[in-house]
């Protein structure tokens, strides 16, 4: 059961409750920014320029940062997904690297993904599965349209619950438009587990607090019969997936099965790390990455 397996883990270590709204959380939030604001000053000769970026789609603005390498042409990108209740500063220090060593990096908010999103037009409540991967749809055909963006190497990574996200967008856009895919411990689980949880759809709440955000009726109804590895698998371009074997959120197995499903994909697996890495395997994960998208 996930709500069980929830109990074993601290939310500060757990990248998929990343941002889950208590005062603790918001100063950890603020000093991240702090420190990355003063990196970015410090740096006396930076090789990227960072900024704020806002998507409009519709009803919904996305909001989210955006990481250039300096010089002229087009660069290869990187869009990266948050876990559940995260932010896009989840992956601050990994948007930096990537934008140190030649490549865009776009880190943004899921629209009522956390209860700290700056992303606007949708309430926690209202977000689903689906909703975030309309957003992360919104946010790659906005760079795919971008001059200075090489629509040839474009990646989509994501972390937990984002990584589910980007599973799903990925096999919808298809090779000719993703040139990889990156997963952190993917939370393809999320169905079965809700699934356990609320055996049948009018067993459902309207509203469920879970770890620190309300969803509502909706985000559980529209798994309930929804089965992901049916919806994955045909991306036939090189997949990447890191999975710690201690994790305790999402088994292991699940990033197995993955594994085995896509034609061309690697998994490796970290000794004792969990769901969020220490950050000795957060490093060696993000170089893991780097190495992944310049073999592409």
């Amino acid at each position: 059961m996930w709500k069980k397996l929830l109990l074993a883990v601290t939310i500060s270590t757990v990248l998929f409750a990343a941002g889950c709204g208590d005062n603790a959380d918001k100063e950890e939030t603020k000093k991240m920014e702090n420190q990355t604001t003063a990196q970015e000053i410090t740096r006396k000769e930076p090789t990227y320029t960072s900024e704020e970026l806002k998507i409009e789609n519709g009803a919904t603005t996305i909001y989210g940062r955006v990481y250039t390498p300096k010089g002229e042409g087009k660069h290869p990108l990187i869009i990266m997904c948050h876990g559940y209740n995260g932010r896009h500063t989840d992956f601050a220090k990994e948007s930096l690297y990537y934008a140190e060593n030649g490549y865009m990096a776009y880190a943004f908010d899921f629209c009522g993904g956390s209860v700290n999103s700056k992303s606007t037009g949708r309430k926690t409540t209202e977000m689903t599965i689906f909703t975030e991967k309309e957003d992360l749809l919104a946010v790659y055909n906005y760079f795919a349209k971008q001059e200075n963006v090489d629509t040839d190497k474009i990646f989509l990574f994501g972390g937990s619950q984002g990584g589910l996200v980007t599973a799903l967008v990925t096999d919808e856009l298809g090779s000719d438009k993703v040139a990889g895919m990156a997963l952190y411990f993917p939370a393809l689980c999320i169905p079965d587990n809700w699934r356990t949880t609320y055996p049948t759809v009018d067993k459902i709440p309207e509203v469920n607090n879970f770890w620190g955000m309300d969803l509502g009726k909706e985000f559980f109804a529209s798994i309930h019969d929804f089965q992901v590895f049916d919806h994955i698998g045909k991306y036939d371009k090189n997949v990447l997936i890191i999975h710690g074997d201690n994790d305790q959120i999402v088994p292991l197995s699940y990033s197995e099965r993955a594994k085995n499903l896509y034609p061309h994909a690697e998994l490796i697996v970290y000794p004792g790390e969990g769901h969020g890495f220490t950050p000795a395997g957060g490093k060696k994960a993000m170089e893991e990455v780097l190495k992944f998208m310049n073999a592409q």
